[in-house]
């Protein structure tokens, strides 16, 4: 059974840091692209941070500089250290493989993570 399970999130002043991990089984974690994925209120969700199996990473452009994406193929997790964070990172953050999975159901609880001062 695939599962996705996240953690690290909390309340943040800006310009703190998180480092959030995302524990996954059910899957061949080391054959697999991964993903860092949030939703913020009233938002669709969108692709932060990926890498792939050769540790080869990319982060979309409001991210690059203060997230880093790693993986640990031994734990099968993935981690995102945010840095400098800013109050519109505030969003329920999830991980999935990328592309996501085609079942919805494979979707974790999230970690939600608050920037605010």
């Amino acid at each position: 059974q695939v599962q996705f399970v996240e953690s690290g999130g909390g309340l943040v002043q800006p310009g703190g840091s998180l480092r959030l991990s995302c524990a996954a089984s059910g899957i061949s974690f080391r054959f697999n692209y991964m993903g860092w994925y949030r939703q913020a209120p009233g938002k669709q969700r969108e692709l932060v941070a990926s890498i792939i199996t050769d540790g080869t990473t990319s982060y979309t452009d409001s991210v690059k500089g203060r997230f880093t994406i790693s993986r640990d193929n031994a734990a099968s997790t993935v981690y995102l250290q945010m840095n400098n964070l800013k109050p519109e990172d505030t969003a329920v953050y999830y991980c999935n493989t990328n592309p996501p999975l085609p079942n919805d159901d494979y979707w974790g609880q999230g970690t939600q993570v608050t920037v605010s001062s």
